[in-house]
C-alpha cells in the first residue's frame, strides 16, 4: 500500500504564541516605601520639574532639660538639623525589531517588550537600593553622575570604598554598626572588625536579632521604629538567602511547639519572619552581591576564609527614593517609514542611605534609621 506522507516543509509546526519570560522577582522593598514621615523607605517628589538634586530635611528631637521657675530668656535649645542632598539621574532601556522580524513572528515575541521592560525597571530599582543601604554616606554626588551610564547610588559604593573611607564609616557609626553576635567584635578598622566574626558564634540567630534591636533602642540619634498599621511599632531587617537561612533555622526551633502549623503562622509566611519587635525580610539579591560585587566579603571573617553577609535593620526614613520623572514607556521615533518599531522606558531617580551630619556643627556622617551588622553566612548552594 502506498501511503502518502507529508515533506518536511509542509508539517505543521505547532508554536506557543505564549512566551515564558525569565522569572524576575517583585521588589522586595515595595510594602516598605511610601511618602509619609513613617516610611522605612520614603518617597518623595517635587512638584518642580527638574534639577538634579532634592533636598531631605532631617530634624533630631529636643535633648534640653528646660527650665522650672528660672528664666527660660537665654536657655532655648538650638534645633539640630540637617539637609541631606540627594542626585538624581537617569535610567532608561529600549528593545527594537523591524517589521521583516516581526512578520516572520509567530511567537509574537516582541509584545512581551513592555513587560520586560517594566521588569528590567523593577529589577535596578532593587538592586540600587540594596547598594544604597550598603554604601557610605557622602555629601559630593555619585561617582558617575551625569556620565552616559548614570548613576544613581547616593554615596560611595562599598565595592569603591577604601579602607580609609570604612574607618571613617565605622569611627562615625559605631553606635549602629555590629559585627557577629557581641559588641566587643567592633572595631573601627573593618579588616579588624570583620575577622573577628566566625561561623561558630557569629550567625544571625533569635538571640543576635534581638541585640541589634537593643542597639538601635539606644542609637543616638534615636532610629525610630516603622509603626505598623495595627499601631505597634516594629523594625524591619533585610537579610539575604544565607542569613535568612540561618535565623529561620533558629526560630524554627524555638517555635516549634509555640503554635499550631498553619497559613496563619508567622514562621511560614513566605519571606517573612516575625521575632520580639522585628520583623525579618528575605531579599535574595544580598547574598548575591556578596558573590557578584561585594567580594572582599567572602573571606573577611575569621580566619581569612569566612563569608560574611550584611543584614540592614531599618526604622523610618531609612532610605529616600527621589523620583525626577517617574518611569513612563517611550517608543521610537526614527521608524523609517514604519518599518522599525522600537519601545522603551524612561526615568530619573536617585536613592540614598538616609543621614546626618551629626552634631549639626561637626563633620561625621551617620546614617539616619540604619543598623547596619555583619553576620558569618557559608553558602550551602
Amino acid at each position: 500500500m502506498a501511503v502518502t506522507t507529508v515533506q518536511s516543509n509542509n508539517s505543521l509546526i505547532q508554536f506557543t504564541r505564549d512566551i515564558n519570560r525569565e522569572f524576575v522577582r517583585q521588589n522586595m522593598f515595595s510594602p516598605f516605601m511610601g511618602t509619609g514621615m513613617n516610611a522605612i523607605i520614603r518617597i518623595r517628589q517635587e512638584p518642580k520639574k527638574g534639577g538634579e538634586q532634592m533636598n531631605i530635611p532631617l530634624v533630631t528631637k529636643l535633648t534640653g532639660k528646660g527650665v522650672g521657675r528660672g528664666p527660660l530668656v537665654g536657655n532655648e535649645e538650638r534645633i539640630d538639623n540637617y539637609g541631606m542632598r540627594l542626585w538624581i539621574d537617569w535610567a532608561r532601556h529600549a528593545v527594537v525589531t523591524t517589521a521583516a522580524e516581526k512578520q516572520k513572528d509567530n511567537a509574537l515575541v516582541f509584545n512581551e517588550a513592555r513587560p520586560m521592560l517594566s521588569d528590567w525597571g523593577r529589577e535596578v530599582q532593587r538592586d540600587e537600593l540594596i547598594e544604597a543601604l550598603m554604601a557610605l554616606p557622602s555629601e559630593s554626588a555619585p561617582a558617575a553622575q551625569g556620565s552616559d551610564d548614570g548613576d544613581r547610588v547616593n554615596g560611595i559604593r562599598w565595592e569603591a570604598s577604601s579602607a580609609g573611607q570604612r574607618t571613617s564609616w565605622l569611627t562615625a557609626n559605631s553606635d549602629r554598626v555590629v559585627f557577629g553576635s557581641a559588641i566587643g567584635n567592633f572595631s573601627t578598622t573593618f579588616a579588624t572588625a570583620a575577622a573577628n566574626v566566625d561561623t561558630a558564634a557569629d550567625r544571625l540567630t533569635s538571640s543576635s536579632l534581638s541585640l541589634l534591636e537593643r542597639v538601635a533602642e539606644q542609637a543616638s540619634p534615636a532610629i525610630r521604629p516603622y509603626q505598623l498599621r495595627d499601631g505597634y511599632e516594629s523594625y524591619v531587617l533585610f537579610a539575604g538567602t544565607n542569613t535568612y537561612r540561618d535565623i529561620f533555622d533558629d526560630l524554627k526551633s524555638i517555635h516549634k511547639d509555640a503554635m499550631p502549623r498553619s497559613s496563619s503562622n508567622p514562621l511560614f509566611r513566605p519571606g517573612d519572619l516575625q521575632y520580639n519587635n522585628v520583623l525579618v525580610r528575605k531579599v535574595p539579591q544580598i547574598s548575591s552581591f556578596v558573590t557578584n560585587i561585594w567580594t572582599d566579603l567572602q573571606t573577611a571573617g575569621a580566619g581569612g576564609n569566612t563569608r560574611i553577609e550584611p543584614v540592614f535593620l531599618c526604622g523610618q526614613q531609612a532610605a529616600v527614593f527621589g523620583w525626577g520623572q517617574m518611569a513612563k514607556p517611550v517608543t521610537r521615533k526614527e521608524d523609517d517609514y514604519g518599518f522599525i518599531d522600537g519601545r522603551g522606558i524612561s526615568m530619573a531617580y536617585g536613592v540614598g542611605k538616609t543621614f546626618k551630619k551629626h552634631p549639626m556643627g561637626g563633620s561625621a556622617l551617620k546614617q539616619w534609621g540604619v543598623v547596619t551588622a555583619f553576620f558569618a553566612a557559608p553558602s550551602d548552594a
